[in-house]
């Protein structure tokens, strides 16, 4: 039985005993549940990354995702929530309750997360809200960390004597401002609680450490129970439907009018989209594809060798098939945005095994649920000197394919990506060949040489980031590399356009309208121009968010503001289809 609908029902000091049951797969309205007693038998936690139901239990596996910064250095821990299961609505104080089995006898920990707010992942950088992690070390103590939500790593860190291994139960209880912790009925002690589930929400995360066993089985949760106390109100709550009603004044319906096959769209996230109900409407009804914005980047879906989870992915796909959207996946290869252990080995042909195993793996997994693949990303240099030194302009930094295979890597993934997904159009993905200029040079020759080679390219992306004036772009030299393009059979795209705007830039956001509006204008009037996105559409969960700071400052450069209120920019959207 999967998620349902139901009442708002309070539940005051009743146990809500949570058993994990195989195939809950249906999809809820949102709504509480009343205490039908066994709920995650009649929830869903099959779609929680990381995690196999089986025999009424829930056995953890450690994922072990990170992410790293752009230069391949650090590893932020990514750990997965159940975005796609139950969460619960307090008023007042609760205990949650967990069984876990299997803990503190290997050299990994195991892992309960509570979430008073969901992270946001800001294009390969997650900001950690307010949080608590209790769990198991592998040496039997009780660990608790919370995050207040001013940095990432915990505020506070408790450790507790316990002994505890094989099956443990925890129970952490938010009483006032003070965390109480018990393992097996026995009283650990207190942390303080500096306002973790303030806003009345709990999110669920289960990790498992890999330690240094990468064969660790992980743990299992074999019971969870959410109880209100001192006459307070608890209700859970499950997720909401996808499908979200559509509006015959929106881009999508003048992208639907423009008498070819035209998209409009944005990348989106997984997070706000399950947990922000504007957000969700927005996406839903007013762009006909979506990009997701990092499910679908290696580090995110196969985070370890040979250990894959495609469910945050698959969600982004269900919230597409719901609503009539195409999906431009992105990206099967790109120097970024990869898991360390894919730049650990240096002999050329087990690289050259990793990348293809990998697009076969992923292109495989979504065979026929994706319009469109961004195959590479970025495969340009960002030095001058590689248009002269024999690298044809290719980026040979930082690139482990590069390194290992020089420009032939590029033709091995494209021809990859066709064997697994054969209706797919393939695309290249760059950033700063808009204008002209020796990049934009050297690009076009690469495609040529592709097509020369039977490569199957179908499309050049054109990322459109103007991250400062110096990078906007005239829509006219656009227009020309479109139909540059279009001589060699070639289709175009806008990738990932955002305009940021400067404090002190007079009259910025109309700016911004004419950037954007001018770029749709030249993709609607040029054939072999398919589509239209931004790179998000909500300066909320703009990637282009000052995160030098924490939390991050919100930036101005997407079509809605941090408010979810539409900006200049997206009236001229919709004007530049009305004058088309």
């Amino acid at each position: 039985m999967g998620l349902g609908g139901g009442t708002w029902q309070r539940l005051t000091a009743v146990v809500l005993v949570l058993t994990v049951a195989a195939g809950c797969t249906g999809q809820g309205d949102g709504a509480g549940r009343g205490n039908d007693g066994d709920l995650l038998r009649n929830h869903d936690w099959t779609q929680m990354p990381g995690t196999t139901a089986r025999n009424g239990v829930l056995r953890v596996s450690a994922l072990d995702r990170h992410i790293v910064e752009q230069d391949s250095s650090g590893g932020q821990p990514n750990p997965p929530l159940n975005l796609a299961g139950p969460h619960l609505r307090s008023d007042g104080d609760f205990t949650v309750t967990a069984r876990m089995s299997g803990v503190g006898d290997d050299d990994g920990g195991s892992w309960l997360r509570l979430y008073g707010r969901v992270p946001v992942i800001y294009d390969e950088w997650r900001q950690e809200r307010p949080s608590l992690r209790v769990g198991v070390t592998a040496d039997g103590q009780v660990k608790v960390q919370i995050w207040d939500g001013e940095g990432d790593e915990p505020a506070t860190s408790r450790d507790f004597d316990c002994g505890c291994s094989g099956t443990v139960t925890l129970a952490v209880s938010s009483i006032g401002d003070t965390f109480r912790v018990k393992a097996d009925g026995r009283r650990l002690g207190t942390v303080q609680d500096p306002g973790v589930f303030a806003e009345g929400s709990v999110w669920f995360g289960l990790e498992a450490d890999a330690g240094e066993d990468e064969r660790r089985e992980g743990w299992r949760l074999t019971q969870l129970i959410a109880r209100a106390e001192s006459g307070d109100s608890l209700r859970v709550i499950d997720a909401p439907q996808l499908r979200q009603e559509q509006s015959d004044d929106s881009l999508r319906a003048r992208a639907a009018e423009v008498g070819r096959p035209f998209d409009v769209g944005a990348a989106l996230a997984e997070n706000p989209l399950l947990t922000d109900s504007r957000y969700r409407a927005l996406a839903g009804s007013e762009f006909s594809m979506l990009t997701p914005e990092n499910a679908f980047k290696p580090q995110f879906l196969h985070p370890r060798r040979g250990v894959y989870d495609f469910r945050d992915g698959d969600l982004l796909v269900r919230f597409a098939r719901a609503n009539g959207m195409k999906v431009h996946a992105h990206t099967l290869v790109w120097h970024e945005a990869l898991p360390n252990w894919m730049r650990e080995n240096d002999d050329p042909e087990e690289v050259r095994r990793t990348m293809l195993r990998h697009i076969a793996m992923v292109a495989g997994h979504f065979k026929g649920q994706v319009a469109e693949w961004d195959v590479v990303n970025e495969p340009m240099s960002d030095d001058e000197k590689s248009h002269t030194n024999g690298d044809h302009g290719l980026r040979s930094e930082q690139s482990p394919w590069f390194e290992a295979m020089g420009e032939e890597y590029i033709d091995e993934a494209f021809r990859a990506a066709h064997r697994a997904d054969p209706k797919a159009h393939l695309f290249l993905n760059e950033y700063g060949v808009e204008e002209e200029g020796e990049r934009w040079d050297a690009l076009y020759d690469l495609v040529k040489r592709l097509k020369t080679r039977g490569v199957p390219i179908d499309g050049v992306g054109f990322q459109n980031h103007e991250y400062t004036p110096g990078d906007r772009v005239a829509p006219e030299s656009f227009r020309s590399h479109v139909r540059d393009l279009a001589e060699l059979g070639v289709q175009a795209r806008v990738s990932e356009m955002d305009v940021p705007i400067g404090e002190d830039e007079e009259d910025g956001q109309h700016i911004q309208a004419d950037e954007m509006a001018g770029k749709l204008r030249v993709c609607l009037e040029e054939p072999n121009c398919t589509s239209f996105s931004t790179w998000g559409f909500t300066d909320r969960y703009g990637s282009t968010a000052d995160t030098r700071i924490y939390p991050p400052r919100t930036a101005d450069s997407l079509p809605w503001d941090a408010a979810l209120r539409p900006k200049p920019a997206y009236e001229r959207l919709l004007g530049a289809f009305d004058e088309a």
